[in-house]
């Protein structure tokens, strides 16, 4: 595993706050005011846990003095909802205060038996450390920031299949993707009540006016329909290593939002992106047909995929919308070229019926 920290607006790839995918190398877009970050006695906490599990192995000649450690070690992401150490080839990650173990714990054990689509944990349960739940799991490779141009599209695409087509295990909770859209709704609020005399004040209207016309459940106020299947709820480039590293499979990280649910929100990013036009045509392209053909069910195998990934995609286009105008509220500046697209994409969105057949480019809602 590697750090979650985010993705790049050309890749999704983790340079930054977490941002999908686009085709502005230079620009991203962030996820807010930084959050405070974890205690200062959880860092010291967390890598002393990944050391020890680092070198858990007994010497196969019985207790011996271990020389001075040389491991690499690195703090790889120190947030209040995430906190990733690495140590040597191991990983530590507190989650959020507010995540529910329970949960948690079926999300672990989810990723345990679905070893290769998911990085495997080191540990089939959470513990705890500081009040935050704490896993760990082997360290992989991620995608290159600098290599754009190898992104495994076809790799996350084929994973994404595999995952969607594996029965969704007794008791997992629901995949928590239009949970997370609601929390960026709730934080671009909050941000309008503190920031009163902003600048893009004006850019969170047509953000919030697209947000009203999706439908209950891409709002997080109703159930997601079915038929559910097991979806990873947060996809983007940036949620994906090589394990073994450095040229290992790829496997898809982060547990956190795991769950039964639309399995199309796990391609509405790159979708939104591409209707946006952030993501090029064969990239998208690559993606799309590359999840057809590992019979991936959240499209159909043939034809016009957008009546599935509508609605995911115009709930993902709100969702950066609303974190890239939190964000410009709190430098209190305009918005840049990438910021304005997407909320220029949010718009249009009022104006033309959700859920229709659509041509290959450009959807509509999204720029034309």
């Amino acid at each position: 595993m590697t750090a979650d920290t985010g993705a790049d607006a050309r890749n999704g790839t983790n340079t930054g706050t977490n941002t999908g995918i686009g085709t502005n190398t230079s620009t991203s877009i962030g996820t807010g005011p930084r959050p405070t970050p974890a205690p200062p006695a959880l860092i010291p906490a967390l890598t002393a846990r990944a050391k020890a599990a680092a070198h858990a192995h007994p010497h196969p000649h019985g207790p011996t003095a271990l020389p001075p450690c040389t491991c690499v070690g690195a703090t790889l992401a120190d947030r209040q909802d995430a906190t990733v150490v690495r140590h040597a080839g191991t990983v530590a990650k507190a989650h959020a205060p507010d995540t529910d173990p329970a949960a948690l714990t079926l999300r672990v054990a989810t990723a345990a038996r679905l070893p290769d689509v998911l990085l495997p944990p080191l540990g089939p349960t959470p513990a705890t450390l500081h009040d935050r739940p704490v896993t760990l799991w082997p360290y992989g490779l991620p995608v290159d920031p600098d290599d754009p141009d190898a992104a495994p599209w076809e790799a996350a695409a084929t994973l994404l299949a595999r995952l969607h087509r594996t029965p969704v295990p007794a008791g997992l909770p629901p995949m928590r993707g239009p949970a997370k859209a609601a929390r960026a709704l709730g934080r671009l609020q909050a941000a309008l009540r503190s920031t009163p005399h902003a600048a893009p004040r004006a850019a969170a209207l047509p953000v919030l006016g697209a947000w009203a016309t999706l439908p209950a459940w891409a709002r997080a106020e109703a159930p997601m329909p079915g038929p559910w299947a097991l979806c990873h709820g947060d996809l983007h480039l940036g949620q994906l290593v090589r394990h073994p590293a450095p040229d290992g499979p790829w496997k898809l990280i982060d547990v956190d939002d795991l769950g039964a649910g639309v399995p199309a929100w796990d391609l509405a990013r790159p979708a939104a992106w591409y209707a946006c036009g952030l993501l090029p045509p064969d990239e998208w392209t690559r993606f799309l047909t590359a999840y057809r053909r590992a019979g991936g069910p959240a499209v159909p195998a043939d034809g016009d995929p957008w009546p599935a990934l509508d609605v995911p995609a115009r709930a993902l286009t709100v969702q950066t919308a609303a974190l890239a105008v939190t964000k410009a509220l709190a430098a209190d500046r305009p918005l840049d070229e990438v910021e304005q697209a997407v909320v220029d994409a949010c718009a249009r969105m009022p104006s033309v019926p959700a859920q229709a057949s659509r041509p290959p480019r450009p959807a509509p809602g999204f720029p034309g």
